[in-house]
């Protein structure tokens, strides 16, 4: 191989020599002098302080010659372009050799190798954002080996351990984790409908009193109302009848025993007695147990001088929810008066669509929200329907609810949400840590004693933790609780993206 096609392979050889031993010891110092084989490299330190080349890049100089690098990010990936200069006169991209090493914190060192593409060097990785780096250039040109080295921040705040304490920011640790996606489906707050009970009066009668009204809140045994009923007057006449009857035919056992003692009368006698004695408690016992069937006690109202009013009581506690009568009306014994409704449990009805139908489940857990305002609570599927709503095509499911507050009213619009299945990720982060910085959705990695944004992109989310696909590894650090804190701080340092 003749020496003009060997010095070039040379030149790349001893440049990636160079290369692998920046990486191991990021020798940042000016004036270091490299000598291999008769190439002389020198490096120099930017410290920020750069000009701008002709194409708004950084430029890097040694005497006559000039290295423009600039980050190309319009239509495509960023991408780091090198253009060539000596004495301010754009240079062929082949006429020098060039590599940057790269480095970012919490991150590998990354080797970019160029290739010509036009009248520029290209870059063959994306440069990934943030661009907050420090790189080495190291080009070939004219047998020398140069050197620049150069930093450049965005989206970075340092922040001390006694500062970072006193803003109450939390860390976290990014890793595995079960996402719950949730499944948000509408629904509407009902009845309870096995403690609803209808009211009727059990006797006929005429209406004399009402002392409830359509959405009161009664208790048990309260009065709802009043009636005058012949025939409670009739078996309460019944009741008196059979109880003087079995005071009368108790007396007269006791006498006929004490006589056939005695012996002065027969057996016969006292037999008959007991006889009529134990069918007049039959007599009694029956007419109580009448009373007992409509809710009155025999004894409670034995001495009552109206004996045909009927005290008509709330069988539970609970809102009446429904009145069907007024004073003076006629009822019959079967007539529906009152409905009442026990709300210290009520029903979601849930609307569920085929495609869900898959997912939720009797005994599921759910978390209902009102959408009028803030009231939330969590039950349990009780019910599914079999079948689909002709019109609605959709199933119900109910949701059973504690309502011993009342805060939950019949007829309140709501959201309910369940969890539509478990999926294990290996990386995964706070939703709370998630902030905004240009347009990424970024978190705020920890590295020493820096804080510096790490744009992700994001997976599912179950709104407690969100899955990531890319930007922060499993054990990185990043700003949990109050990194809000540290976009605050970000803004007063001025952060730049300076290309």
């Amino acid at each position: 191989m003749d020496k003009a096609r060997l010095k070039p392979i040379l030149m790349v050889i001893a440049i990636g020599i160079i290369l692998g031993g920046l990486i191991l010891i990021m020798d940042k110092s000016s004036g270091v002098v490299v000598d291999m084989e008769g190439i002389h490299a020198n490096e120099k330190s930017s410290e920020n302080h750069l000009a701008t080349g002709p194409r708004g890049g950084a430029l890097f100089t040694d005497h006559d010659f000039n290295l423009e690098l600039t980050i190309f990010e319009k239509g495509v990936p960023p991408q780091f372009r090198v253009y060539l200069y000596e004495k301010g006169k754009l240079l062929p991209p082949t006429s020098a050799t060039v590599a940057i090493t790269l480095t970012r914190l919490g991150a590998p060192a990354q080797l970019f190798q160029f290739i010509p593409e036009g009248d520029y060097l290209l870059g063959d990785q994306i440069v990934e954002e943030p661009h907050s780096f420090d790189i080495v250039i190291t080009a070939e040109y004219n047998g020398k080996i140069l050197r620049w080295s150069h930093s450049q921040l965005e989206g970075r705040v340092e922040i001390s351990d006694d500062m970072l304490k006193s803003m109450g920011i939390e860390l976290l640790t990014a890793g595995p984790a079960i996402i719950k996606p949730k499944l948000r489906l509408p629904g509407e707050v009902i009845f309870n409908e096995h403690n609803i009970v209808r009211v009727v009066p059990r006797v006929p009668g005429v209406v004399t009193a009402v002392h409830a009204h359509y959405g009161q809140h009664v208790e048990k045994n309260d009065v709802l109302a009043v009636i005058d009923s012949p025939m409670l007057a009739d078996l309460r006449s019944q009741y008196s009848v059979a109880k003087k009857r079995l005071t009368l035919a108790k007396t007269t056992y006791e006498r006929e025993k004490q006589l056939w003692e005695e012996k002065i009368s027969a057996k016969q006698e006292f037999l008959l007695a007991e006889e009529l004695w134990h069918e007049a408690q039959i007599a009694l016992e029956l007419a109580a147990t009448k009373l007992l069937a409509l809710g009155v006690q025999p004894e409670s109202n034995f001495l009552r001088t109206n004996i045909t009013q009927y005290e008509i009581r709330s069988p539970i506690s609970g809102i009446i929810i429904a009145k069907f009568l007024a004073l003076g009306e006629v009822l019959k014994e079967d007539r529906e008066i009152f409905t009442v409704a026990d709300v210290s449990t009520v029903w979601t009805a849930v609307t569920v669509y085929p495609k869900d139908l898959n997912v939720i489940r009797v005994g599921q857990k759910v978390a209902v929200k009102a959408t009028a305002y803030d009231v939330e609570s969590e039950g349990a599927v009780i019910y599914i329907s079999t079948l689909i709503g002709g019109q609605t095509r959709t199933a119900t499911a109910r949701v059973e609810l504690d309502n011993s507050d009342g805060k939950w009213r019949p007829g309140m619009f709501v959201n309910a949400e369940l969890v539509a299945e478990e999926i294990a990720v290996p990386v995964a982060v706070s939703v709370d840590a998630i902030q905004t910085f240009r347009d990424w959705s970024v978190v705020f990695g920890r590295y020493g004693h820096y804080f510096e944004v790490r744009p992700l992109e994001l997976g599912r989310s179950d709104g407690e933790m969100v899955e990531v696909f890319d930007g922060l590894s499993q054990g990185e650090q990043y700003a949990g609780g109050n990194s809000f804190a540290l976009k605050a701080e970000l803004g007063k340092a001025g952060a730049t993206h300076d290309h």
